[in-house]
């Protein structure tokens, strides 16, 4: 039986990422535009055009004339059509299934490793846990991704036919060779830290809940934790939004160091080259467009994933 609910649980995830993956789609690709280099590229010469400023003098971009998260939608749709709303969407489905198993079960293996040097179960056992699956995901899957942020920042003009995924992993090997792949591999080792600092607070508004009794209406046994539901969800949006907010320049370093033919080398350079060229303010581009994604993503995930563990646990009974 325990096989058998973890396969179930596996493939609810996945599906649940897959659903959540599909109809977040536009919004990732709007965040990657607004993280990349290309961005910036624009608001400097229109910064000059406006100024009047002639030759090649080094203007920082402005914050406040940055192009928002709907002036790079209506570019997007105008320019190149409502399909490139769904570049990368391909990769993005590939990965989501494995990754979801891949850290599930590194999460369990280590879980169990954990278990034995530390107070079983405890906090920092699940912190080292989660930490460690992340690292082992990240390491695994960084090409998938590599490859769809390369498919979302490729700007073709409408009526052009974009590159498929097969296309764009066969060029970066020509051009990059097989380290390509591992682009912004540092940037997401950074970023593990946000999956850490999700689950603390998360664990700490389930504490929270528990002790409150905010669930206080009875519940059928065949729907166990139904009624704590929502509540569920809305502390996972919260935790996952305030770990974003806290992370979030590791996903800008890692955009630019897998964009095509720049000046991003590693880590530590890409974090000083866009600190001094372009102001403190360009390490949280398109976090509104991450914010706003993460949200419904959270919410479509989670109610997908209940929905089919409860119609796969109700079909076998």
């Amino acid at each position: 039986m325990s096989q058998r609910d973890t396969l179930l649980h596996l493939f609810a995830g996945g599906c649940g990422g897959t659903v959540g993956a599909i109809v977040t789609c536009p919004l990732e690709v709007i965040k990657t535009r607004l993280q990349s280099s290309g961005l910036a590229l624009r608001t400097v010469y229109f910064q000059q055009v406006q100024l009047g400023i002639s030759g090649a003098g080094m203007v920082r971009p402005a914050a406040s004339m940055s192009p928002g998260l709907l002036q790079v939608l209506k570019s997007i749709l105008e320019k190149e059509g409502p399909r490139s709303l769904f570049r990368g969407l391909g990769p993005n489905l590939v990965g989501v299934a494995p990754s979801r198993a891949i850290y599930f079960a590194s999460y369990s293996k280590a879980k169990e490793l954990y278990n034995g040097v530390f107070v079983p179960n405890s906090n920092i056992v699940h912190m080292f846990s989660a930490g460690s699956a992340a690292f082992i995901t990240n390491s695994l899957m960084n090409p998938i991704w590599m490859v769809k942020t390369r498919m979302q920042l490729d700007r073709r003009v409408r009526g052009m036919k974009p590159r498929n995924a097969l296309q764009c992993a066969r060029y970066v090997y020509h051009t990059e060779g097989v380290r390509g792949f591992y682009r912004g591999l540092t940037a997401s080792y950074a970023g593990i830290s946000e999956t850490i600092i999700c689950f603390v607070i998360y664990e700490g508004l389930k504490k929270h809940m528990k002790a409150g009794h905010l669930s206080s209406s009875p519940a059928p046994s065949n729907n166990k934790g139904s009624t704590n539901f929502l509540g569920l969800m809305l502390a996972a949006a919260f935790s996952k939004g305030c770990a974003s907010c806290i992370a979030y320049p590791h996903e800008v370093i890692r955009t630019r160091l897998r964009e095509e033919g720049t000046k991003y080398q590693t880590f530590c350079q890409t974090a000083r080259l866009v600190a001094r060229e372009e102001g403190y303010a360009a390490f949280y581009r398109g976090l509104l467009a991450q914010l706003v994604r993460q949200i419904p993503n959270t919410a479509i995930v989670l109610s997908t994933y209940e929905l089919i563990v409860y119609l796969l646990e109700d079909h076998a009974k």
